[in-house]
């Protein structure tokens, strides 16, 4: 893995990793926890459920369940999960969906992050134990996780909250994926304004497209779960 790449071979898998695998040509990521066994853990919205976003976003992004299993045929160990919701259990090819395996990236540096051309990758923030990680993945497997919102509340906060036990107060999101869609919006405007200034003057676009880069990796920097303050520790109920 490096600057470039997460993409991680299976049987380098380990239980409590943060994983993810991209839909609709790259157009975003699905996040989960994996368990053991070919097992993973990962927080969903049913199938033609709205996003609500208000954006373009809506036109792109559909469901984070898998539209099917790889197979024709429904899989022997889910069955057909295309109508689930909240927290699932899948195995790790329906949560694949027939797409290449990703590992998410905790503690890195600020410089590895910013260096990152694409948010919902990796954090700053550090990872629990394993054995906690796991353990709050089957806790909100039993008690869901809230609505699921793309931007609010999706599969990459439930896999932050369960690597490292911080949530956003209130919860406005915290996702890397969510900031750099956010951020490259914020920037969109520089970035046209910038090819105007190109067509007329190499100079002065140069200088936009960099103002407008460094606006969109601030914006992911300062959303960053590991550079907030206004986080807190969430605590699992005690059961009976």
């Amino acid at each position: 893995m490096g600057v470039l790449t997460n993409k991680i071979e299976r049987e380098d898998l380990k239980p409590g990793d943060h994983i993810y695998s991209y839909r609709l040509a790259y157009t975003y990521s699905h996040h989960g926890i994996y368990v053991d066994a070919g097992n993973v853990i990962h927080f969903t919205r049913g199938e033609g459920q709205e996003t609500g976003t208000g954006t373009v976003l809506d036109r792109f992004i559909g469901s984070s369940l898998p539209q099917q299993c790889p197979l024709d045929d429904p899989c022997s160990i889910c069955d057909d999960q295309s109508k689930g919701d909240g927290v699932i259990s899948s195995c790790i090819d329906c949560f694949l969906s027939g797409g290449d395996l990703y590992l998410y990236e905790y503690d890195v540096t600020r410089k590895f992050f910013l260096a990152k051309p694409r948010g919902g990758t990796c954090t700053l923030a550090s990872s629990e134990s394993p054995d906690q990680v796991i353990h709050r993945a089957f806790y909100f497997l039993r008690k869901g996780f809230g609505v699921y919102d793309v931007i609010k509340n999706n599969c990459e906060d439930f896999a932050l909250c369960c690597k490292t036990g911080l949530r956003v107060i209130p919860t406005v999101g915290q996702s890397g994926q969510a900031s750099s869609f956010q951020a490259a919006a914020s920037a969109g405007g520089v970035i046209l304004s910038a090819t105007v200034s190109m067509a007329r003057s190499s100079i002065l676009g140069v200088a936009g497209l960099a103002a407008s880069c460094g606006t969109y990796c601030v914006k992911r920097y300062i959303n960053d779960i590991g550079v907030r303050r206004d986080v807190m520790n969430v605590v699992l109920e005690e059961e009976t």
